[in-house]
């Protein structure tokens, strides 16, 4: 048990000191565009649909990549339906949010899932924006960082079971 109060300890030490980042105006301003962007996977969706209107040859691939990204911020939804864990109370967040669960992070799920499915497509520059996506959330304060790093691993995950798909249009 002394580790896992060790871990929560952590997760709390990192927020607050990334949370605290967010009282520069700047900073601030781009964590919260970025959340709003990330809402619902609304910016990688709109990524993904783009690519798929620009790269005609593969336009099946990007609709697949997608398809992926979207069905893994939806398990993400899941997951939080599940685990139910309340959101940070100890540090006041910079955005509203659409639940009141944090784990996993739906935003680190599906812009993780975008940074492997575009990236897989030749779209290098998901992933640094996938990356600040996923610190955004710690910033503004309604995350721990360990819902960020399970919500990413769940995107990777499902974004990297799905590629021979994506790539192929066949299971498997």
């Amino acid at each position: 048990m002394d580790h896992l109060d060790d871990l929560d300890d952590m997760d709390h030490r990192i927020l607050s000191a990334l949370r605290a980042r967010g009282a520069d105006p700047r900073v601030a301003g781009a964590a919260r565009a970025l959340s709003r962007a990330g809402e619902h996977g609304a910016l990688w969706l709109a990524a993904g649909l783009l690519g798929a209107a620009v790269d005609r040859p593969r336009q099946g691939a990007w609709l697949r990549a997608t398809a992926l990204t979207a069905g893994a911020h939806l398990a993400s939804m899941g997951v939080k339906r599940v685990v139910r864990r309340p959101r940070p109370a100890h540090v006041d967040p910079l955005v509203r949010t659409a639940g009141r669960h944090s784990f996993p992070s739906s935003h680190a799920t599906s812009a993780t899932a975008a940074a492997v499915a575009f990236g897989a497509l030749g779209a290098p520059a998901v992933a640094p924006l996938a990356a600040a996506m996923c610190l955004s959330r710690l910033v503004v304060g309604v995350h721990y960082p360990s819902d960020v790093a399970a919500g990413a691993a769940l995107g990777a995950l499902m974004a990297g079971l799905g590629k021979r798909w994506m790539r192929e249009g066949r299971r498997g």
